[in-house]
């Protein structure tokens, strides 16, 4: 299972860090990533990490202000989001795969276990 937390409300310019934690783990992610929804919207990938590697990979809003992380010996995976926007208002979500191939990263249907979301809301 895949536990979110840490979502909040935040001016623009402001800073908040997103955790995800896996709890009763029975498989071994190749990736870990994190999602959004916005309001009326779909959702959308934000960025995601390589669970062995560390390679990270960003959606193009987000590069420079987003740092995704993954620690082993806390089985978790981390999103600083720096300089908000109020267009980063969203439901996130983090995502596990123990399969995912890399071409299929930014793509929220090739990820099998999904964590609850957490709210962040960014006021301008």
């Amino acid at each position: 299972q895949l536990q979110a937390s840490g979502g909040g409300s935040v001016q623009a310019g402001g800073s908040l860090t997103l955790s995800c934690a896996v709890s009763g783990r029975t498989f071994s992610p190749r990736v870990m990533a994190w999602f959004r929804q916005a309001p009326g919207k779909g959702r959308d990938f934000v960025a995601a990490v390589k669970w062995r590697g560390g390679h990270t990979f960003y959606e193009d809003s987000v590069k420079g202000r987003f740092t995704i992380s993954r620690d082993h010996a806390e089985d978790a995976v981390y999103l600083r989001m720096n300089n908000l926007r109020p267009e980063d208002t969203a439901v996130y979500y983090c995502a596990a795969d123990p399969s995912i191939i890399q071409s299929s990263i930014p793509f929220q249907t090739a990820y099998n276990y999904w964590g609850q979301g957490t709210l962040v809301t960014v006021s301008s």
